[in-house]
């Protein structure tokens, strides 16, 4: 049975709804993403719980969070967690030291000085290590793998893909589906003409975005400059786009863009890694950026999945390790959140085994 319906008469442009967007050219090396995809989906299974039991403030989650504390266990957990993620990341045939080789050894370096905004102030959280990096986010180690350990992520979360390729063509094309769907349901004018991508890290989301939405105006925005700097040289190995995409270096809280000049708003893997208070933030930022009838789209990790409610206490303990919000992310009610802020036709459902996809409209 297909989770979306195949949708064949959408007023804003777009490539035909059962394919993905084929890849543009590009002069540098490194491997590309899908370029199809079936309109027949599984519906993935829910657990019998609202979130696993080792988030939020379970016994268990207590105790694997009061463990994990301690500094020499954290730092030898992390050290584990990095080793297991880039291991796991080249049998399944993703060459994660030769991708980051090729950006460290690049000349990446000289985009930072166009992308960074000198004058931003970095919120207290995201100053905090993640994913095993010291300095978090903000490190050009971590800009140089986030494309790789990107693509780790959706191959685990599609495990019966043979390829990177395969569960790239199911991942994004459900979340494509889920926008399209839900945009022309729900909005008055459908066409997409503005895109922004909320923490569009090195621009993975962004360029399936844009590569989707051919006749939009695409903008990525994110607290990284060195993630920024990465994404704007990948960008610039590629073919030229008719319209190209703007690189912004920002908060999402306050990105200091123009009210209402959106009609999609796309936060993609973003909110696990923000304690409530930015994701409220980061909802009402997005509010106050879209046009009436506009769309936000979430895409991120489901407390209700069955296969992370399942997940071993090896995994999660080492996963709790390098996501220090995940807690306050597992317990925050996002679809209340988001009509507290001002969204109606709020819809959830899982687009993959691990992820749902979250849609909602600002009123006309």
């Amino acid at each position: 049975m297909s989770m979306f319906a195949p949708v064949n008469k959408l007023s804003f442009t777009t490539t035909t709804p059962n394919q993905l967007p084929t890849p543009r050219k590009s002069r540098a090396s490194s491997p590309h993403f899908a370029t199809s995809s079936s309109d027949v989906a599984v519906t993935y299974e829910e657990g019998n719980l609202e979130r696993p039991k080792w988030a939020g403030e379970t016994p268990l989650s207590r105790l694997v969070k009061a463990f994990i504390s301690v500094k020499p266990i954290q730092s030898l957990l992390q050290f584990g967690a990095r080793q297991v993620l880039i291991s796991t990341a080249e049998k399944k045939n993703i060459p994660w030291r030769d991708m980051t080789a090729e950006i460290l050894e690049s000349d990446v370096y000289k985009e930072l000085e166009s992308v960074e905004n000198r004058s931003i102030v970095y919120p207290d959280y995201y100053l905090n290590p993640f994913h095993a990096y010291d300095e978090g986010n903000l490190s050009w180690l971590a800009a140089a793998e986030a494309e790789p350990a990107t693509m780790s992520m959706v191959r685990r979360a599609i495990p019966e893909a043979s390829s990177v390729e395969e569960a790239n063509s199911v991942w994004r094309g459900n979340w494509l589906k889920a926008i399209e769907q839900h945009h022309l349901q729900h909005s008055k004018d459908s066409t997409i003409g503005d895109i922004l991508d909320i923490g569009c890290s090195v621009g993975v989301s962004t360029r399936f975005l844009a590569d989707h939405f051919p006749s939009a105006k695409v903008t990525g925005l994110d607290l990284s400059p060195y993630f920024l700097s990465v994404a704007q040289f990948k960008e610039k190995s590629g073919a030229p786009r008719n319209n190209p995409i703007r690189w912004i270096h920002a908060n999402g809280e306050d990105t200091g863009l123009t009210s209402k000049s959106f009609d999609l708003v796309s936060i993609a893997a973003v909110l696990h890694e923000c304690p409530e208070r930015a994701i409220i933030g980061i909802a009402k930022e997005s509010f106050r950026l879209l046009r009436p009838g506009g769309t936000i789209v979430l895409m991120d990790q489901s407390p209700k999945s069955k296969i992370l409610q399942n997940m071993s206490p090896v995994m999660f303990t080492l996963f709790k390790t390098t996501e220090p919000y995940i807690d306050e992310y597992y317990l925050t009610d996002l679809e209340a959140r988001l009509k507290e802020v001002g969204f109606v036709n709020v819809e959830s459902k899982l687009t993959t085994p691990r992820h749902r996809t979250v849609t909602a409209t600002v009123p006309c």
